[in-house]
């Protein structure tokens, strides 16, 4: 099976990602992009297990080839939308060729289920923090369990008002939990609109259209539930 790969590079100034372009929430990072690429193959197929275990999976690992199609260097800009690589008024993050596509159904399909699966992860894991846990902040985090969990939540509202689709900022809770299920309502209620919109919108500078927002939103959690994990 191909998988046509975009590598995005400085993401968060020190490290690469390898994408699975056609398969939202497949990534791996690396201390440079031949790096992630080299360990794409096995998140590829930890990806296809982890499927396997909801239903039979989409996703044949039985030959993996990788197709490199697109690769992006993030940088900051400034206020007046300069690049400035002392500033830490903005990184622009990758925006691939891939990310024009209009979503299909069956991407918004199984996008969903991605959505709900990668959600379940994370409640299993929120239901064993004793409040002790959840207030657990290490001296170089910027959070404590609570705070991401509520960024979490957060992020997704925020990627939504790219494309001008958030709810209004009065109806979104502060507290974690609710964040969280308010957030992803909004997500769930939202993408089955979008099958084929051509949406692409240029905000702070940067591009944004609903495959971008798919694909980032199931990185995000999934990230913020590895980093968790860590943590604990």
């Amino acid at each position: 099976m191909i998988f046509r790969v975009g590598i995005e590079n400085n993401n968060e100034g020190f490290r690469s990602i390898a994408w699975a372009l056609e398969h939202p929430g497949c990534f791996t990072y690396g201390a440079d992009g031949d790096a992630a690429l080299v360990a794409l193959p096995e998140a590829i197929r930890t990806y296809a297990t982890w499927i396997e275990k909801r239903e039979p999976s989409w996703v044949d690992v039985s030959k993996i080839e990788l197709q490199v199609e697109d690769t992006w260097t993030d940088y900051n800009i400034d206020e007046t939308y300069d690049r400035n690589p002392k500033s830490d008024y903005y990184m622009v993050d990758a925006w691939f060729q891939h990310d024009w596509k209009p979503l299909t159904a069956l991407d918004i399909q199984r996008g969903l289920k991605l959505l709900a699966w990668s959600r379940s992860d994370l409640s299993d894991l929120l239901d064993t923090l004793t409040p002790a846990k959840w207030a657990y902040k290490p001296d170089n985090e910027r959070w404590d369990i609570a705070g991401i969990v509520k960024h979490i939540g957060g992020a997704e509202c925020w990627y939504l008002d790219r494309l001008a689709l958030a709810l209004p900022r009065e109806q979104i809770p502060d507290e974690p939990f609710a964040r969280l299920k308010v957030s992803r309502a909004r997500l769930n209620e939202v993408l089955p609109t979008l099958e084929g919109s051509k949406q692409v919108v240029g905000v702070d500078g940067e591009f944004w259209s609903p495959r971008k927002i798919l694909r980032r939103a199931l990185w995000h959690e999934w990230d913020h539930i590895e980093h968790i994990r860590k943590l604990l």
